[in-house]
Parts: structure tokens; C-alpha cells; sequence
């Protein structure tokens, strides 16, 4: 069996529901002791940003922040694409816990030579 697990999200508020489904998948893996990154591009860089990811998507979700709470609290950790986010404009400096600009580079270094189990939203 896989240590690790990674969540490739591409999408960002404009839907929530999306954005909610991968974090319960990033927050079940990491909570079950899995070594879990959440690959950031696209409109999800915003995600890693201080703030931005609260709200409900639906009633009978849980809220986003909450499901950031866990992730954190369970070790997940964030590579977030520094291409998107640069082409945003975005700050740097407001980047969440456990948050860190870095490209597929950094990405295949992270998994490194184990398997991994793979999501993508």
C-alpha cells in the first residue's frame, strides 16, 4: 500500500462544490495517516491564500474552513503552482500554513520513488 496521496485541484470558489469534494478526499487521506499534498493551480491557487477559502457549498456540507482546520491539523500540506499564482498578481506573503509556492518539479521530488494514490478536480 501507498503512503501518499495527491490532490490536484484546478478550480477555485467558482465551485464550491468541487473545491468541497476534494478537500474531504484530501482531509480522509491525511487523516488516515497518509503523507497528502494538494497540488494547487489554476483559480485554486487562491485557496492557499489567508481568508479566502470559507463558506458553505451546500447545505449539509461542511464548511470550508473547517475542512482546512482538519487538513492542517492532520498534517496535509499545499504546493501551489507559483505560474498561476504569479500570473494572478497574488501575494506571496499571505500564503496559509502548510502552504508553499512550488511547480511540478517540486511535485515529482515530493513523491519521489513511492507510489501514489492521485485525485484530480
Amino acid at each position: 500500500m501507498t503512503n501518499k496521496a495527491v490532490v490536484s485541484l484546478t478550480t477555485g470558489l467558482e465551485d464550491p462544490e468541487k473545491v468541497t469534494v476534494a478537500f474531504l478526499v484530501s482531509v480522509g487521506a491525511a487523516e488516515q495517516g497518509r503523507e497528502t499534498l494538494m497540488f494547487l493551480t489554476k483559480e485554486a491557487v487562491r485557496l492557499a491564500l489567508h481568508g479566502v477559502a470559507v463558506g458553505v457549498a451546500c447545505e449539509g456540507c461542511p464548511p470550508l474552513a473547517a475542512l482546512l482546520a482538519r487538513y492542517a491539523e492532520a498534517g496535509g500540506r499545499y504546493l501551489v503552482c507559483p505560474i498561476c499564482f504569479e500570473a494572478k498578481g497574488l501575494d506571496g506573503d499571505g500564503l496559509i500554513d502548510g502552504a508553499e509556492l512550488g511547480g511540478t518539479a517540486v511535485l515529482w521530488q515530493w513523491i519521489g520513488e513511492d507510489p501514489a494514490v492521485t485525485f484530480s478536480y
